[in-house]
């Protein structure tokens, strides 16, 4: 069952990095919106952050080399790990307002669907040395 879910939550991760890198670059303000104010130049990161989702989702499905999708892992994994601040920010920017924002049911969920993105990634890149464990005698 793993060997065969593996390429297929690489093609749907890299759909939903594919589409969001998309988005980033065609429609910044919300993501300029919820930027930490300590990040120098939003929106040169905006667009790079755009354009490395693209890449990295162009790396985890090229048929080429196992390698770079590694490294795509990589990256991906690393850029969720990046962008949680701007998660956070927008959880306690949304919580702020009058009416809520998007509530609680949107940003809680999000907040755990990081570290599973992040691990998702790493996963579906072949990135982590996972061994099979010797059956118990």
């Amino acid at each position: 069952m793993r060997a065969a879910a593996r390429p297929i939550l690489r093609w749907v991760l890299a759909l939903f990095y594919a589409l969001a890198g998309v988005i980033h670059l065609v429609r910044p303000a919300p993501f300029l919106t919820i930027m930490p104010s300590f990040v120098p130049a939003p929106e040169a990161v905006v667009l790079l952050t755009g354009v490395a989702e693209i890449a990295g989702a162009l790396g985890l499905i090229q048929p080429f080399s196992a390698r770079l999708r590694r490294w795509a892992g990589w990256g991906l994994a690393l850029y969720a790990l990046c962008v949680w601040p701007a998660n956070i920010n927008h959880f306690i920017i949304d919580m702020a307002r009058a009416d809520g924002g998007l509530g609680l049911g949107y940003h809680i969920p999000r907040m755990f669907a990081q570290p599973a993105i992040i691990g998702l990634a790493l996963w579906v890149g072949d990135c982590l040395p996972l061994r099979r464990r010797a059956p118990a005698a």
